[in-house]
């Protein structure tokens, strides 16, 4: 229930600073794209599991729409969809076993976009930060070595509950954010470049108390390019700096 509301509270705080009450210059620009990148994730797991970065690839659509410059802060809402790869891979050092899970997922960040710089024909940095909702859409796995009980019994974390689990959880929320730079042309062409991180609030296993996990969220660390064109561009290009 705590991260459930932690969630709603990033949600209205997200939406208000993307749509800072028009004391500004309005804008009324839209651009959409495609944006595609580099992932690693790993979950968190309560009873803990070694793990390395479980290494994926992510890709998708983006629309952003620029509402306002505050003073120096160009402020903007940005939604998302995108096909990303989650899961996690074992650091297993008791045998020559090695598993690795990946879960495929349809995820749905939506951000505040904070930007400082010049809005079109030069380099603009900016801060993103907000919900992301995703949905499981499927998940595989890749086991290699002996995998026998002699194996199992030696595992470094003595939890094995996870092999045979499926994702009981398949709609997930959390918050993500970063940092990024969007390099534009006059004729409205945006070239970005940015790194996120996204905190999940909820679990992909079921947690009571009879479960075996208390905590199963994914953590991620991505790495992304985009690339923008404007369709709607309402205000002249000499207001641009």
């Amino acid at each position: 229930m705590k991260r459930l509301l932690l969630f709603l509270f990033i949600t209205l705080h997200a939406s208000v600073l993307a749509v800072v009450a028009q004391v500004g210059k309005p804008r009324t620009d839209l651009a959409i794209g495609v944006n595609g990148g580099f992932v690693m994730n790993r979950v968190s797991f309560m009873p803990s599991i070694k793990q390395n970065f479980k290494n994926g690839t992510t890709a998708g659509f983006t629309a952003r729409y620029t509402c306002e410059k505050y003073f120096g802060m160009i402020c903007a809402f940005q939604g998302e969809l995108n096909y990303s790869q989650a899961g996690w891979n074992e650091n297993i050092t008791t045998s020559e076993d090695t598993y690795q899970r990946t879960i495929h997922y349809l995820q749905l960040p939506l951000l505040a976009n904070l930007g400082f710089g010049r809005e079109r024909g030069g380099v603009k940095g900016f801060l993103v930060i907000g919900p992301q909702l995703g949905f499981c859409i499927g998940e595989s796995e890749k086991r290699e070595g002996e995998w026998s009980e002699q194996t199992l019994s030696l595992r470094p974390s003595g939890v094995t509950q996870q092999y045979d689990l499926k994702v009981q959880r398949r709609f997930e929320y959390g918050i993500t954010g970063g940092l990024g730079i969007d390099v534009s042309t006059k004729k409205g062409h945006h070239f970005i470049v940015e790194g996120r991180y996204f905190y999940g609030l909820s679990d992909i296993f079921s947690n009571s108390k009879k479960d075996p996990f208390g905590r199963s969220a994914n953590g991620t660390i991505s790495a992304k390019v985009s690339y923008l064109f404007d369709i709607i561009r309402t205000k002249p290009n000499s207001d641009s700096n």
